[in-house]
């Protein structure tokens, strides 16, 4: 196929390109900024200059692909105060792509995340949809981006081969600049690397590859309207997150009080007492994925999200 990619210079996008050229796919990419075209042209993709903003553009891409993985969100203004902007353009950019690809059995891919979907037990496909509690609050804050995703799930009714890949908090590996290297940019900040409470609350987590892979799955097999969890390890206790950057940072390991966590953490705190795991059994069943690379604590545990900048 030739897909179109948004995203595809990310951080998960840049693992999908070469997945999906090593499969025999063509793909051409959305993008913004000259670095980000130079790394497309790298990576064996062609360019397609653009922004999520740029509707027509989008529309033109869209209509000329056999189809199409939307991964891109404008993270920048969503984690810096501005959330309901980001996925105000994110849904605007969805409802383009899927106008444009309607009546087509062409396939429309889009992320998205676990993080929310259930309090204190393990989410899977089938939650978040429709009735669900979870959803009660879309068109505002966070829970928008539930609302978009149900949006692709619908063009299955109008031909369109649409499916979901919800992706856990922290997608890891070598240069991830996520959550996880957040935390290690916080301890080292503090002095001590912390938890919340008593940090037996846990996160769900995937390798990039593995997402990687999965996506490239997605594409080229999930029926229409699939929801599917790239989601490797089920749920990582935060403090076993925060007792091997303590280890590997020789610094105490320490709780920190649910009070004091926006204060230590920053913009970070709001998520990281979230007790989130999720399933990815349903996915496994239906596509035969099974994530190969190394899980977070392992993955941790390796030191390349310790290196200083002049290592």
């Amino acid at each position: 196929m030739r897909v179109f990619m948004t995203g595809a210079s990310g951080w998960i996008g840049s693992a999908v390109v070469p997945e999906l050229i090593g499969a025999g796919h063509q793909v051409f990419g959305l993008a913004r900024s000259d670095a980000s075209a130079a790394a497309l042209t790298a990576a064996g993709a062609e360019v397609h200059r653009g922004t999520l903003d740029d509707l027509d553009s989008l529309r033109r891409a869209a209509a000329t692909s056999d189809g199409v993985i939307h991964l891109a969100f404008k993270h920048d203004i969503a984690f810096s105060g501005d959330f309901q902007g980001a996925a105000d353009a994110d849904r605007r950019a969805v409802e383009t792509v899927g106008e444009a690809l309607a009546g087509s059995d062409r396939p429309f891919l889009i992320a998205s995340g676990t993080l929310g979907l259930t309090t204190g037990r393990v989410a899977t496909e089938r939650d978040g949809h429709g009735p669900d509690p979870a959803v009660a609050a879309w068109g505002s804050g966070p829970r928008a981006r539930l609302a978009t995703a149900e949006s692709v799930l619908s063009l299955a009714s109008r031909g369109v081969r649409s499916s979901v890949v919800r992706l856990p908090p922290t997608v890891h590996g070598d240069g991830d600049h996520g959550f996880m290297a957040a935390l290690v940019g916080i301890a080292r900040d503090r002095g001590v690397s912390g938890y919340i409470g008593d940090g037996s609350n846990r996160w769900p987590a995937v390798h990039r590859l593995d997402a990687a892979h999965l996506i490239r799955l997605a594409l080229d097999k999930t029926p229409a309207g699939s929801t599917l969890h790239a989601v490797a390890d089920e749920g990582v206790p935060i403090r076993a997150v925060a007792e091997v950057i303590g280890r590997r940072l020789d610094l105490p390991v320490v709780a920190i009080s649910p009070e004091d966590a926006g204060e230590h953490f920053g913009w970070l705190g709001g998520f990281l007492s979230a007790d989130s795991p999720a399933s990815s059994a349903l996915t496994r069943e239906l596509l035969g994925w099974q994530p190969t690379q190394p899980g977070l604590i392992e993955d941790l545990d390796k030191g390349h999200y310790f290196h200083t900048p002049s290592a």
